[in-house]
């Protein structure tokens, strides 16, 4: 029997027609009445696309360490700063940078790693070790020296809230490949600055929007509450979830245009499929003991090995957070970077070699680095102030050159002086390698065409494979 079509004609609410009919078995007595009027769920926004071209990478894993790491601590080493130490900045392209004291060499020593004798910084010896594999770009550099701007244009490719984060270009661009999976994840243990903003969507389709978990406690059933029905099996489920979408499907007819309501179907959608893979993909007592603890026990070495599993499973995206807050922001003394990346460095280096095993590391490209650099002069003792003229990221895996150094600072550490390469321009090789020209991956908002480089961007081609 099918509903009269003086009920479904009825002006009245969808919210208003649920309520009469209740919930639970109510709900599914309404689908079995509507029978063949029900409308089938429409494609996924986040089916998997063609690229552009053939691409070199299939997915993306963003170590950031949020807050600034120093370049000259980590992967530039200056022996011009060491040998001057303790005196005054020299008069000329310093100036441009924030106002700093005497220069600072860094407490930490250098030494040539792997076959490809780049230097590496002893805080980072597990790192070092698979700097064959690693492209270390020494040459970047960002419009502003303030965390939150610099963070924006970081993952957004603006320095101004809030515009679309790479994470959700990517999804947008090419969908992703695992149906049961958000595109796009966020493992961060608390909020950094800015926070949400630095993976949302904005103007782009709310189904392309960065899905935070909190790492802090991995534990799968809590990691997404409430997503599994305890009192219905899967197919009440769907039959409840068809149900929802054939009426909201109809309001939506009625109200083209309206994004919020399409972000709202495809999350009913989304949740429903995410209990069948969701909490497995986040169960790492599923991998054997000696590699949980080759990775390590911090929220850290556990968002790297999650990662790992992430993208093994078709996520596009996964973003890894240092932690809350800004924990690389040292202005006090930067021998805390000695912590920071003995907490990182085992993790890391085994996210390397598990992808390298496992045959990802080809197509997953790795992305290291901050929002910007330090200076090399000292902020009050023994700490540092932030600098956007010349900082350092590393790339591997993905198609990119391997125990490569692209691009160099000043002999102190200032300013990028050769091959320099803007927040801009790393997004564009970053797009590239995934197969997108970043010049045709637009989205038409407000009366114009945006894109993630915005009007820049230039492919650094010297260090694709």
């Amino acid at each position: 029997m099918n509903l009269p079509n003086s009920l479904l004609n009825a002006s009245l609410s969808r919210r208003a027609l649920l309520s009469r009919f209740g919930a639970g078995t109510g709900l599914l007595g309404l689908g079995a009445l509507l029978g063949e009027q029900a409308v089938a769920a429409p494609a996924s926004p986040l089916a998997p696309k063609a690229a552009h071209f053939r691409p070199r990478a299939k997915r993306v894993i963003h170590l950031f360490m949020n807050g600034g790491p120093s370049q000259v601590d980590t992967f530039d080493p200056k022996p011009e700063l060491t040998k001057h130490h303790g005196t005054k900045p020299p008069r000329g392209p310093v100036r441009n940078s924030v106002k700093t004291g005497n220069l600072l060499g860094s407490p930490f020593a250098f030494r040539p790693m792997g076959q490809s004798g780049i230097p590496v910084s002893e805080i980072f010896p597990q790192v070092g070790s698979c700097i064959d594999d690693i492209c270390v770009i020494r040459s970047m550099h960002t419009n502003i020296p303030n965390h939150e701007p610099a963070l924006l244009l970081m993952t957004s490719g603006e320095a101004q809230p809030t515009r679309p984060s790479f994470g959700s270009w990517l999804t947008y661009g090419l969908g992703t490949e695992n149906a049961n999976l958000p595109g796009f994840v966020v493992l961060c243990p608390g909020s950094p600055v800015v926070g949400p903003q630095l993976w949302s969507s904005s103007f782009l389709p709310g189904s392309f929007q960065g899905v935070q978990v909190n790492n802090s406690s991995l534990e799968p059933k809590r990691i997404i509450e409430n997503i599994s029905n305890q009192r219905l099996g899967p197919r009440a489920q769907r039959e409840m979830v068809d149900l929802l979408g054939a009426l909201n499907r109809r309001h939506a007819d009625a109200h083209r245009g309206d994004d919020p309501f399409e972000t709202r179907i495809q999350s009913l959608e989304m949740a429903f499929r995410m209990q069948f893979e969701a909490q497995d993909a986040f169960d790492l007592s599923s991998e054997p003991e000696p590699l949980r603890a080759a990775y390590g026990k911090s929220p850290f070495a556990q968002a790297c090995l999650t990662a790992r599993r992430l993208v093994e499973r078709g996520v596009r995206v996964v973003q890894v957070f240092s932690g809350a807050g800004q924990p690389w922001d040292n202005h006090n003394d930067i021998l805390i970077h000695r912590r920071l990346a003995q907490d990182s460095d085992q993790p890391i280096a085994m996210l390397l070699r598990d992808l390298r095993q496992r045959g990802l590391l080809e197509d997953t490209l790795v992305l290291w680095g901050g929002e910007f650099g330090r200076t090399p002069a000292s902020e009050g003792s023994v700490g540092r102030d932030h600098n956007h003229l010349g900082f350092t990221v590393w790339m591997a895996g993905g198609g990119v050159k391997g125990g490569f150094v692209y691009g160099a600072t000043d002999e102190l550490g200032f300013a990028a002086v050769d091959k320099r390469m803007h927040v801009h321009d790393l997004h564009a090789t970053i797009l590239h390698l995934m197969g997108i020209n970043h010049e045709q991956l637009t989205y038409r908002y407000s009366g114009r065409d945006f894109r993630l480089t915005d009007v820049h961007g230039e492919v650094a081609h010297e260090i694709i494979a």
